[in-house]
């Protein structure tokens, strides 16, 4: 199958390619059976459909003889093209609804609240504990690289490819989530920006209950409205992660050389089992609030491999928002504020664990003392530097940036290109922890506002109710 209509076009030139794909047919075949026809739970469905892209991912590195350049193989190139289609093609489904269901969200909890509530009271527990908990991970990350000494027995003549990105201050960060261009924040996906707006304009829209109460009724019920269609979009988007789990996991495991991988495999080891411990201290801050952790992880389940296969924070937001709000019984107000500030400011893993990870690692690599002051002066930096790292794929370099810089370490950014190499890799688990962090928090501070619906969050019959739907 020679010739541009089949080499470039369709990018079906090789019989590899023809036989994954209808590898990949059989696998949402078999997805179709088990959740459509034998009508089974959905979390267990999504997890089956986890295990099976990772089993066309690692068959397609086996095919190919492990390669250390994997897109210039033939069938891997085409083949991850198409899973890009079903996979990346989902991410952007859930996103295509992210902008209006912000904006459209905060402006129904405004217009919704009764007048003694208060939202200063939800904004500051939202921030204390957000922030404390990104300490708290950078603590982890810190701990960790220490104790299996990150770095120490690696080489120091790695790849120097990587470029940081340019660092501003807080202040600057902080006045750039102001959307000064709503069209532009939507571009550029400031979720705080959105926050802001829609927190406005629903106030303005309560302001009309006192002049004109019929204009706020109706303006009232349009509001209500669309946030009952987006929230049944988002449902229906939702629907159909069981399929895409596939073609993410398969291409992102699909597109890594093995060579790469065992390069920083130290690294990654004890990212993974870092990542690991602080969703345990989320499961313990759970359990301390007076929240079921089990419960929680059950209900939670198909977000979390939906973070961990997407790799995006934001493209999870109406999955993050209507987990909490429909299987976990957070109100609304709380759901639509803390989950949008957790796509931006305070992830745990991208901004608290990783970074504080890598400091530990350039400063063995470089041979700089790893004392109280630097370990001080990491944990202050990783937190303040955790606000306004948007939540899309390829936030690492900013916040290795952000934190090599903080301490002083700028010129040993090129030290890191060996593991930026492998973000894909790394970035499904910090997605993940970012992910559960803003859920986790949410619950928390839902719980200390008093607010938190224990009927559904304890509900089985409920939950098993929305999986069948």
């Amino acid at each position: 199958m020679n010739g541009d209509f089949w080499q470039s076009f369709l990018m079906i030139s090789d019989i590899y390619t023809v036989g994954f794909l209808v590898l990949l047919c059989i696998f949402f075949g078999i997805i179709h059976y088990l959740y459509r026809k034998r009508k089974m739970d959905f979390s267990l469905v999504v997890l089956i459909g986890m295990g099976l892209g990772c089993i066309l991912g690692i068959l397609m590195q086996y095919m190919a003889g492990f390669p250390n350049d994997p897109m210039k193989i033939t069938f891997i190139k085409e083949t991850t093209n198409w899973l890009q289609l079903f996979g990346n093609g989902y991410i952007d489904l859930i996103k295509m609804i992210v902008v209006p269901l912000v904006i459209v969200s905060i402006a129904h909890v405004i217009v919704n609240m009764k007048s003694e509530q208060k939202m200063s009271r939800l904004v500051k527990k939202t921030i204390l504990v957000t922030m404390s908990m990104v300490a708290v991970a950078s603590i982890v990350g810190i701990a960790f690289g220490i104790f299996f000494n990150v770095g120490g027995d690696a080489l120091t003549n790695v790849a120097t490819e990587a470029k940081a990105k340019e660092i501003v201050s807080v202040a600057t960060t902080l006045r750039g989530l102001i959307p000064g261009n709503l069209v532009d924040a939507m571009v550029k996906n400031n979720i705080i920006g959105m926050v802001i707006f829609g927190a406005f304009l629903g106030r303005a829209i309560w302001w009309i209950k006192a002049d004109e109460p019929k204009v706020e009724e109706s303006m009232r019920k349009l509001v209500n409205g669309l946030h009952k269609a987006l929230m049944n979009m988002a449902l229906l988007i939702l629907d159909y992660m069981p399929w895409a789990v596939i073609a993410l996991l398969a291409n992102t495991i699909a597109q890594k050389g093995l060579d790469s991988i065992l390069s920083v495999v130290h690294f990654i080891f004890v990212l993974y089992l870092a990542i690991i411990a602080q969703f345990i201290i989320q499961l313990i801050a759970l359990s301390v609030n007076g929240i079921n952790p089990i419960v929680y992880m059950k209900k939670s389940l198909a977000l979390l491999i939906l973070a961990f296969t997407s790799r995006s924070s934001v493209g999870c937001l109406p999955v993050t928002i209507e987990t909490l709000t429909q299987k976990l019984g957070v109100n609304q107000a709380t759901a639509s504020f803390v989950a949008g500030f957790g796509t931006t400011a305070g992830m745990q893993g991208c901004a608290g664990i990783f970074p504080s990870l890598l400091i530990v690692y350039v400063c063995h690599l470089t041979g700089t003392a790893m004392d109280f002051s630097m370990i001080v002066m990491t944990i202050i930096v990783v937190t303040l530097g955790s606000l306004g790292i948007a939540g899309i794929p390829g936030t690492a370099t900013m916040a290795a940036s952000v934190g090599l810089s903080g301490v002083g370490m700028a010129s040993s950014f090129s030290l890191i290109g060996p593991i930026l190499a492998i973000d894909p890799l790394i970035d499904m688990a910090r997605t993940m922890l970012n992910v559960s962090g803003s859920v986790t928090n949410a619950l928390i501070i839902d719980k200390r506002l008093g607010n938190l619906d224990e009927n559904i969050y304890l509900d089985e019959n409920i939950y098993n109710e929305i999986n069948k739907n």
